[in-house]
């Protein structure tokens, strides 16, 4: 019997992905059926269906899920769910299908039918009201605004068949791992109690010292990158699981980590977020899941700690997985190492605080970076790219004023 957390809402995983018989009869009714366009985020939520991540849902959610989810964080059915699942279209395209109809869900970024759909119910939505109970803020400039806010005006519920995860097992091998491949691999390491460690950035020190506290107290950690889209500015998947597998084997006891990524989009939905990310992560297996400072954030919309206080609001039986709460971490130079609030005596003008914006905004600048933010073998690889970037631009500059000539 296993000793890992259940699936969310307590039965088997859910993967809606087709396989055999079943998948090619599929693909032969979706090339005959109207296709409908998902966005970007759309198709990350078709993939995590596909593979289990979302467990228990069959779809994409009615209107009385939706309104459950954005005001009450449970859907129709009582089931506990912090943001919305939803699929969107346009006016004009919903006004050409009815209810009951069979539809192919089209990814036109990479040309590819990724699903088919049985519309249950059409119906439209207060966007503005999703924002302000999902991402606290209607202001167009936060990323997950803009998503919502752009998206079409008709919302098609219904369960889904997946036909593909796309390009993600070629495009990242062994490293797409699903939940059902993550739980058989912590079985057959024997391990009972994970953390999770949620990172759209390359790990520095801060991180490190993180995973490195749930290390302490769990069997071991999951480095759980995401692989779908970012904001601009971010650092890509294949750069950052380069540098966080440098990391790993540079600085972690073997087999008390494993890397993998999943195949979402950020919202950057911050509370809100950290609890989608636990729901997931305990279909993926994992007991706890590290939440620190503005996880999931982005600008100064949410406290630094409101991720940690949004698990005190919800019901104790909402979640199996727990968080992990960490406080303020950084490097203190009277210490001679990493700390936290909870264990550095010493004042602000002996500590290094450490961030991702940092990180970035120093590479990109090509300023000295300290070791005692990043380790040299990550700096080394994220040098790398960045100078990359560099050559790219004045390849940009040198072709333009070649044209103009």
């Amino acid at each position: 019997m296993s000793k890992l957390v259940n699936p969310h809402g307590g039965g088997p995983l859910k993967p809606l992905l087709l396989e055999g018989a079943a998948l090619k009869s599929e693909l032969a009714k979706a090339a005959t059926l109207s296709k409908v366009n998902v966005s970007s985020r759309e198709s990350g939520d078709i993939i995590m269906l596909g593979i289990g991540g979302f467990t228990p849902l069959d779809g994409f959610m009615t209107r009385a899920d939706w309104q459950g989810v954005c005001d009450g964080m449970k859907m129709a059915s009582g089931l506990f769910w912090p943001i919305p699942i939803t699929l969107s279209t346009d006016k004009a395209t919903a006004d050409k299908l009815k209810v009951g109809q069979e539809v192919a869900l089209f990814d036109p970024e990479r040309n590819l039918i990724l699903a088919t759909q049985k519309i249950t119910e059409k119906y439209s939505i207060d966007k503005a009201h999703e924002c302000m109970q999902v991402y606290k803020t209607t202001d167009i400039e936060h990323p997950g605004v803009k998503m919502v806010m752009e998206q079409g005006d008709v919302n098609l519920a219904g369960p889904i068949k997946v036909l593909t995860v796309a390009e993600f097992p070629a495009e990242y091998g062994e490293q797409f791992m699903t939940p059902a491949q993550t739980r058989a691999e912590f079985e057959k390491r024997g391990w009972s109690s994970i953390a999770a460690f949620q990172t759209r950035n390359p790990m520095h020190r801060s991180h490190e010292y993180l995973a490195k506290i749930a290390v302490e107290i769990c069997d071991g950690v999951l480095v759980h990158s995401l692989l779908g889209k970012l904001k601009p500015g971010d650092i890509p998947a294949e750069v950052r699981s380069e540098a966080i597998g440098v990391l790993i084997e540079k600085y972690f006891v073997k087999n008390t980590v494993i890397q993998a990524g999943y195949p979402l989009d950020m919202r950057y939905a911050g509370p809100r977020e950290a609890l989608l990310h636990a729901l997931f992560r305990q279909n993926y297996g994992c007991s706890f899941l590290i939440v620190g400072r503005d996880h999931a954030g982005v600008g100064d919309y949410y406290g630094p700690f409101d991720a940690h206080h949004i698990f005190d609001q919800i019901p104790k039986d909402a979640l199996e997985t727990q968080p992990l709460k960490i406080d303020w971490t950084f490097w203190c130079n009277k210490c001679g190492g990493m700390a936290s609030m909870k264990t550095c005596p010493h004042g602000k003008e002996d500590r290094l605080l450490l961030s991702g914006t940092k990180l970035r905004k120093a590479l990109s600048e090509n300023e000295t970076v300290p070791d005692n933010f990043s380790r040299p073998e990550v700096l080394e690889i994220l040098r790398k790219y960045y100078a990359s970037l560099a050559d790219d631009q004045k390849v940009k500059v040198e072709l333009k004023g070649h044209s103009a000539a």
